[in-house]
């Protein structure tokens, strides 16, 4: 339990640190390129898409975290009495013991 609240903290103090820096070069590309700078304005658009990706992230990395901790409420991909993929593997048993029978060069 106590590394789970661990592991939550440290997501959102990821967050908040990339936020953070965000931010700030955002407010220090802005300043630069009102001061003139040209190339400043590439990063005045290129921050605040960086923080929206870090947001992204944190989302994606909370939903990982909770799936880890309820894995039930993940989906079933396979039924473990399925006669195709019974079959399936028992062919693949086959080709594989067939390659391996083949006389390889020396």
């Amino acid at each position: 339990m106590r590394s789970e609240k661990s592991e939550r903290r440290r997501i959102h103090a990821g967050l908040a640190l990339a936020e953070t820096i965000c931010v700030s070069a955002f407010v220090v590309e802005l300043l630069r390129a009102i001061g003139g700078n040209g190339l400043s304005w590439a990063y005045v658009f290129e921050w605040p898409l960086l923080g929206a990706y870090a947001v992204y992230m944190w989302k994606k990395l909370l939903a990982s975290d909770a799936a880890e901790r309820h894995p039930s409420l993940e989906p079933t991909l396979v039924e473990p009495d399925d006669p195709q993929l019974q079959a399936w593997n028992d062919y693949l048993v086959q080709v594989h013991a067939f390659e391996n029978t083949k006389e390889q060069p020396h």
